[in-house]
């Protein structure tokens, strides 16, 4: 680390052009290729899977995606009169729309069942030529524009769909700004010194700029998820700035004992740096930890959020550097380089609240360590009433016309009408086919089931045969999941007897059920696979069995106790609304893969930042007790002020409005809070007073076949002899 220190110091102006070289490139190669995102949560081999695959083989050239028209009259009927002439109008002039392919209405022989019981409420279909990421905005705002224009004198006309959600998105993001200003003063305030503030910002910026457009091109090459920028974005912002501050702050603290500048910045990575290194790929183990489950949609969110991380990596450990050689001494604020010059180099001395804070925590481990357990497990209860599926635009802010167009069509035609189940089969023989055209009946007097379609025969190669159930509860609601297992275990099974008929369950909830099933049966695997190699690092780094053991069992606690947040917020409904982001609904089946490998090695950055200052005083001195009192002492200002930029950063992805982004944005806010607040300077530090010694056993037999990996390494100058820290009163 030394020489790479060395070598971007003295060619400092070289590193620096070369990564600006690197993020323009990049960018612009990302913006002639555009993106290529897929939400593909199909699984190989799932009955839904199966289901989607014979509809799109016996239906082929249905590749445009479908939005929905809906109006509705609350004081009178949308059938003859003025409303039908205007809707009429209205759909006439939206077929003639660039990038639109048809229009079906209800005002015609085959419209019938587009108008409600009631007929209060119809709707039209509007098909793209396209899927909609491929559809220009203007052509689906002119579409949006165009049926809602027509709204008036008691009418109301709202549009539903994924173009229309395409539209909400916003154009611009704000919420990485909001969350880098709150980092900035963060670290103005912590370090005093606007040039010292700029580099972690800095370096995070253009490491998270390359790696956004490097996402974009990755597309092109494997599924990545839409929603794999942001959050490798959020991600990177947080672990980027962090990674910087811990570097910055070493290096502040050596140009304070009167080390030349050069020196300072390449003692600072030598030593932080090698911890940044060790943290970065702890992160990344975490991330990849996806791969073992084989499930492409992950694989592409695993890479893309690694790759981020492994980029915010090595600027710290090449931009930052160089920028420390171009600020010089500017890293130190006014005050401390008069300081200097006046009083001459000082050591460093924990000292003031984090000193009082360290004494406290050594002289009641007990009572603090389970009132931090207690909490911890307060949060965590509401994992119990977890439930994985789809939120659909039913979750969509009260004020959008894709909610409003959700809400009309549950009022008019059930709430089930918005996500129907399809029920497929390849009938090639009579009997087969006999049996088929009976479930209709069957089907309507199924508990849950408030609708069926006859079947229908396909038009691509073989024999295949759709019915369409309409379920009495929406797409997302744990009875319509209850009635896919149903069919599949009880109802379909009957119908199948004594036949070779073979019926696969197919739909938005189906999908979901099988995506949020195959993950969770993995789960186990994944789990032990990520924590296995964080233990093993930590087990090679300490040399002990029980600091590896705390800090899966911490990390277990953090993660359980930010998913009780998640699920209070986003599935209870506690402030959703409040905060812009819907209503109550299901957790995304691929939040938790996701969140544990992000959660997880962003608590084993802390552990090895907290951890490795007091194994540093245990191998001088041998003494737990002055060691857990020193490493939390000196380290808990910097974690702390780490853990703050985090949480701004994180908790700015609130803002955006996209559920999916807030779900990861309120989840790590929390988590990082709770680990930083919490854990690491609460309950780890509490459970280390209490096991004493034996926090550092180590079997002989497997201390000497383990190898040696020093995490911050040999100083390359000699640092002053420390002052001892008062003993606690």
């Amino acid at each position: 680390m030394s020489v790479i220190a060395r070598w971007c110091l003295r060619r400092r102006l070289l590193v620096v052009v070369l990564w600006l070289v690197v993020l323009a490139g990049t960018s612009a190669a990302a913006l002639v290729a555009g993106s290529a995102y897929s939400n593909d949560y199909d699984v190989p081999g799932t009955e839904s899977g199966r289901a989607q695959a014979l509809v799109a083989e016996a239906f082929p050239g249905g590749d445009g995606d479908v939005d929905t028209v809906v109006w509705h009259r609350a004081d009178g009927d949308v059938s003859g009169g003025d409303t039908e002439q205007r809707m009429t109008e209205t759909l006439r002039e939206i077929a003639g729309l660039p990038g639109v392919a048809g229009v079906d209405g209800p005002y015609d022989e085959r419209g019938a069942d587009r108008i409600s019981a009631d007929g209060h409420t119809a709707y039209a279909t509007v098909t793209y030529d396209n899927p909609v990421q491929d559809v220009a905005k203007g052509d689906i705002a002119e579409v949006v524009d165009t049926a809602r224009a027509t709204a008036g004198d008691g009418l109301e006309v709202q549009v539903g769909g994924p173009g229309a959600a395409k539209l909400q998105a916003p154009e611009v993001h704000y919420t990485e700004a909001v969350g880098v200003v709150v980092a900035a003063i963060v670290l103005f305030l912590a370090f005093g010194s606007l040039a010292a503030m700029a580099l972690p910002i800095a370096t995070a910026l253009v490491s998270v700029g390359t790696a956004y457009a490097g996402i974009g091109l990755l597309g092109h090459v494997m599924t990545v998820a839409d929603f794999a920028p942001m959050l490798g974005m959020l991600v990177g912002l947080g672990v980027g700035i962090d990674y910087a501050l811990f570097i910055v702050t070493r290096h502040r603290r050596g140009l304070r004992e009167g080390l030349p500048v050069g020196e300072a910045a390449e003692r600072a990575v030598a030593t932080s740096g090698r911890a940044v290194v060790f943290a970065g790929v702890t992160v990344c183990i975490a991330l990849l930890g996806m791969l073992v489950l084989r499930l492409s949609f992950l694989n592409g969110v695993a890479i893309a959020a690694s790759l981020t991380v492994m980029l915010t990596v090595l600027a710290s450990v090449t931009l930052l550097p160089a920028l420390l050689g171009v600020i010089g001494m500017k890293a130190l604020s006014r005050r401390e380089r008069r300081a200097l010059v006046e009083h001459g180099p000082r050591p460093t001395l924990p000292h003031g609240l984090a000193a009082r804070w360290a004494g406290f925590v050594e002289r009641r481990p007990k009572l603090l360590g389970a009132l931090a357990a207690g909490f911890m497990v307060l949060l965590a209860l509401p994992i119990f009433a977890l439930h994985l599926g789809t939120s659909d635009q039913g979750n969509h802010p009260a004020s959008s016309t894709t909610r409003q167009a959700y809400d009309l069509l549950a009022d008019g035609f059930g709430p089930g009408f918005n996500g129907p189940l399809t029920l497929v089969a390849e009938t090639e023989s009579a009997g087969d086919r006999l049996a088929f055209e009976k479930l209709p009946e069957e089907l309507r007097d199924v508990p849950g089931v408030a609708g069926v379609d006859a079947s229908a025969l396909g038009d691509g190669k073989g024999d295949t045969s759709v019915i369409t159930v309409v379920p009495e509860t929406s797409p997302q609601s744990q009875e319509t999941s209850e009635l896919v297992d149903r069919l599949r275990a009880e109802v379909l099974p009957a119908a199948e007897a004594g036949t070779s008929l073979d019926v696969y369950v197919g739909g938005i909830t189906a999908s979901y059920d099988d995506f949020a099933e195959v993950i969770v049966g993995k789960l186990p695997l994944f789990a032990g696979v990520v924590i296995g190699l964080g233990c093993l690092l930590l087990l090679v780094a300490f040399r002990s069995i029980g600091i590896p053991l705390k800090a899966a069992a911490m990390n277990i606690v953090a993660v359980a106790a930010s998913f009780g947040v998640v699920v209070a917020v986003f599935q209870w409904g506690w402030g959703s609304e409040a905060l812009g982001l819907g209503g109550a609904g299901p957790i995304e089946p691929f939040l938790p893969v996701v969140m544990i490998s992000v959660l997880f090695g962003l608590s084993m950055d802390y552990q090895v930042f907290l951890v490795s200052r007091m194994y540093e005083e245990w191998l001088a001195t041998r003494d737990n007790r002055r060691a857990v009192r020193i490493g939390l002492a000196e380290t808990s200002r910097v974690i702390n002020s780490a853990a703050i930029i985090m949480i701004a950063v994180f908790g700015a992805f609130v803002l955006g409005g996209d559920r999916i982004i807030a779900m990861f944005g309120i989840g790590l806010a929390v988590a990082v809070a709770l680990d930083a607040f919490v854990l690491r300077t609460l309950l780890v530090p509490a459970l280390m007073h209490l096991l004493g010694g034996a926090n550092w056993w180590l079997p002989g037999w497997l201390e000497k076949r383990l190898p040696r990996i020093g995490i911050e390494g040999p100083l390359p100058v000699a640092e002053p002899e420390p002052v001892p820290v008062p003993e606690p009163h």
